[in-house]
């Protein structure tokens, strides 16, 4: 049966390659980025990559010329000391991070072995903490 393009998903998961350098993070910041300006209308609100677990959980994340914002999922707790070694933050008290932009490359590199696959996501609540980061 086929179904109307309104029921049809916007966006696909993606299955993950595992990125080993830094300049394969690179690249591929700079063909998600390519992509959600392609795809995502700059009215869109909490427009962000998910990231897919391969052992459980997921963690949604949203980038800004100056902060990168981690949606930790409960689920997906266990990641969060390879957070702290990859980017040298603090755990914040609730499931929302804010890292500083710089550390985006590291943090994609400690997380690389662990993701299952990628999607684009709109509508995401990135939290009130978020958005004070932006500020």
């Amino acid at each position: 049966m086929n179904l109307p393009d309104t029921d049809k998903p916007r966006f696909r998961p993606r299955p993950w390659d595992a990125l080993v350098s830094p300049q394969d993070v690179e690249l591929w910041i700079e063909e998600h980025n390519q992509a959600m300006q392609e795809l995502i209308s700059p009215k869109e609100t909490g427009a962000g990559i998910r990231f897919s677990l391969a052992v459980g959980g997921a963690i949604t994340m949203q980038t800004a010329a100056d902060a990168v914002i981690l949606d930790v999922e409960p689920d997906a707790e266990w990641v969060a000391p390879l957070i702290i070694a990859a980017t040298g933050a603090e755990q914040p008290k609730g499931q929302i991070w804010i890292l500083p932009a710089d550390r985006l490359v590291q943090l994609i590199l400690g997380l690389s072995s662990l993701v299952e696959s990628t999607i684009l996501v709109t509508g995401h609540n990135f939290g009130a903490r978020a958005r004070m980061a932006w500020r």
